[in-house]
């Protein structure tokens, strides 16, 4: 997952990459929820706020390394679309040398922004696409870009010059938003917009809050059973940014006691749960409606009171990931929860 400097042998690379661009396509990979804290902390020079500009270095933890920035990228590649997406709300496109790997549709007021950028692959792009874009940073969400089924480890990217920041929320268990605005922030300092990156944060707070104020507090939430895929087994989410989101919307995960973001469980075990709501993850090659009529129809689930009520909401992945989309996911789940609360 993881020092000749890339810019110093980049000329005698390219003709290489160039032969090997000839005969070799974009790879991929799948995205995947690994837990690793997070260790963020302040630059240890106060970059000139917003400025955008300022050369005094800043310094993060990221995954447990000390990585200090002299100087604001301006070859920056990012993969996946809730990373790709906190670089466009901070208005950094015109620092971006590529972008790879969406879910489904960046938000439409990023569009025009998103529009500037290459896109280098519709997955991961391969080692050798990446190169050849020339970056000199590399923002992933998921463990799985640093591998070199992908773009390649932590320690063989920072060995050609390029900065790899691994979003700490998203490689996490049990991530909360006060996790996901230390990635804010740090790519706020990063790239010298503090300003920018602090105005965000507070947006999706107040926005958070307004939500929250609506429903109230909960004596009994409702408990909830996310459905991601999976027909003899089910996949589900455990401790992760789902899980807090529900909870924030005044619901439980039913499988929030599981101490990893993600599990494969039994439908015995579901329906010993007995969950209110079911909330279905819309991506992949199945359908909603594939997702819904299969829950729907299944006979072990018949006497599951989401069933019987037929309670399911669809919650779209890119809105659970840790990204600038947490008030979308949790007006959507508070919507299904408590419909009540937001009629006018």
């Amino acid at each position: 997952m993881m020092k000749a400097k890339y810019i110093g042998i980049r000329n005698w690379m390219l003709t290489g990459i160039a032969a090997v661009l000839f005969l070799t396509g974009c790879g991929s990979a799948t995205p995947a929820n690994n837990a690793s804290a997070p260790n963020n902390t302040p630059s240890q020079e106060t970059a000139k706020a917003g400025d955008g500009n300022s050369t005094n270095p800043v310094t993060v933890q990221i995954d447990g390394r000390t990585v200090t920035f002299t100087e604001v990228p301006k070859r920056a590649v990012s993969l996946n679309q809730h990373v790709t997406e906190v670089m466009l709300a901070l208005g950094l496109e015109d620092k971006m040398a590529g972008t790879a790997y969406l879910d489904d549709s960046i938000l439409p007021e990023y569009q025009d922004a998103y529009a500037k950028v290459p896109v280098l692959s519709a997955k991961y792009p391969s080692k050798e696409v990446l190169l050849a874009a020339e970056p000199d940073f590399v923002y992933a969400g998921w463990k799985s870009a640093f591998t070199e089924k992908a773009v390649g480890t932590i320690d063989g990217l920072e060995k050609l010059g390029i900065k790899p920041y691994l979003h700490q929320s998203s490689n996490m268990t049990g991530p909360e938003p006060e996790d996901v605005f230390a990635d804010i922030s740090n790519i706020g300092r990063i790239f010298r917009v503090e300003e920018k990156a602090d105005e965000l944060i507070e947006k999706i707070k107040k926005e958070m809050k307004e939500i929250t104020d609506r429903i109230g507090e909960q004596k009994e939430p409702l408990r909830v059973f996310v459905y991601d895929n999976g027909e003899d087994q089910p996949f589900t989410a455990a401790n992760n940014y789902m899980t807090t989101l529900i909870r924030l919307a005044g619901g439980k995960n039913v499988f929030d006691d599981i101490p990893k973001g993600w599990t494969t469980t039994s439908w015995e075990e579901v329906v010993a749960r007995k969950a209110d709501v079911i909330v279905i993850v819309d991506y992949g090659d199945k359908t909603v409606e594939q997702k819904r009529n299969f829950l729907l129809s299944k006979k072990e689930l018949a006497e599951l009171p989401a069933i019987q009520n037929k309670r399911l909401i669809v919650l779209p992945l890119s809105a659970a990931a840790e990204g600038v989309r947490a008030p979308l996911a949790l007006q959507t789940l508070a919507e299904g929860f408590y419909p009540e609360a937001f009629k006018q």
